[in-house]
Order: structure tokens, then sequence, then C-alpha cells
């Protein structure tokens, strides 16, 4: 990847752009993302940086990563991520990262925790065909069939069943970066991106 960030996500909302009304997500980048590790082919084996993201009190911190922090010279941070970036030559322990690096137009891939749904039937979870609804059928809404019978006389890994819906990390590509708000540390993301409103999201190019 050429560019990453880490961001909160505020919203859904309108964008005019050349007379023309588009919906847009609201990724907000409360504090910029910092280098807290940079990592190099010839002492971990590959090229890549962490960064930290989002304050929090030092006390809330446990032993290991505050040691990670006072030995980079930062503040404590809430969220860790590794990027492995195409170039990292530039940047340093310390160095910043904010919404200025990217710019309207691009196409960038989002990344989030989708939203939870708990509990979710072979229907709603993956979009099964229900039963027969009437004549005296008494099966409406469940899974269906299984699998063979005596050959394999078992089910198959992988078989759509019911479960536990969402709560799981979830990227949507192609998307396109409507507007950059450096003052304001917004970008304006055209359509729909995973995760609740106020949820973490890595946005790349």
């Amino acid at each position: 990847m050429k560019k990453a960030i880490l961001g909160h996500k505020i919203g859904m909302t309108q964008f005019i752009k050349d007379g023309m009304m588009i919906p847009v997500t609201v990724i907000h980048v409360e504090t910029p993302n910092v280098v807290i590790q940079k990592k190099t082919a010839e002492t971990d084996g590959y090229a890549a940086v962490q960064v930290g993201y989002g304050e929090i009190r030092e006390k809330l911190v446990n032993r290991p990563k505050g040691g990670q922090f006072s030995k980079a010279g930062v503040k404590a941070m809430r969220h860790l991520r590794e990027m492995r970036l195409d170039d990292i030559e530039a940047l340093e322990v310390g160095a910043e990262l904010g919404v200025e690096q990217f710019e309207a137009g691009e196409k960038v891939k989002v990344s989030g925790i989708s939203k939870g749904k708990g509990f979710a039937g072979a229907i709603k979870r993956h979009g099964s065909h229900r039963g027969p609804m009437s004549h005296g059928s008494h099966y409406h809404r469940r899974a269906g069939s299984l699998g063979a019978c005596s050959d394999p006389s078992r089910v198959f890994k992988g078989k759509k069943q019911p479960g536990h819906m969402g709560a799981e990390r979830v990227s949507v590509k192609n998307l396109e970066l409507v507007n950059v708000d450096a003052e304001r540390r917004l970008l304006l993301i055209r359509g729909a991106v995973p995760g609740a409103d106020g949820g973490l999201v890595e946005v790349t190019v």
C-alpha cells in the first residue's frame, strides 16, 4: 500500500459536487497517526511501520505497551496498527501521518468491524430461499438439506448454516475519496463503509 491512516467513522451525509448531491461517509482523524516503531528487512525480515492513534491515559496502558511508547518517546495511544507501506524510508519514529497525504479523486480501500447482529438464521445470514408458506407446509425459514445421506454421511465444512452474524473485519475496495478537509481532519468517502458510527476504520490506497 502507498498510503494508510486510522480514523473514526462519524456517519453519512451529503456532499454537493459539480451540481450533484453525492452520499458520503465522513471519516474523522481525531489525532494524527504517530509512527511508534519502524521495522526493516534487515532486523525483522520485512518492511513496515507500526502507528498509534487516539489519546488514552497512561494508567490505562499495560506495561509492555507503556514501555513501547516510552522507547518511542510519544504519548500513550489507544490503537496500534502495523502498516506495510511501499516506501518507509522517509518515515522515522515519531513522524505523524495526517489526512494531507490523501487527494480528492483517489480510490481507497476502507476496512472496519461490521455491525454485530447476534445469532441469525440461514435466510438472514446467507440469503437462503425460504420454504412454502401455505398448504400445510411446516417448513418455512429453516436451513434446508445439509447434504447427501449414506455417502459421504457427514456435513461438509463451510456449509452455510445459522450462526453468529456480523462483528467481523470487512473491507470495501475502490471507494472514491470525494473530498479532503485538512483543517478539520476529515475524509469524505463516496457511499457506505463498514462499521457502526464511531467505529475505528483503516483507509488505505
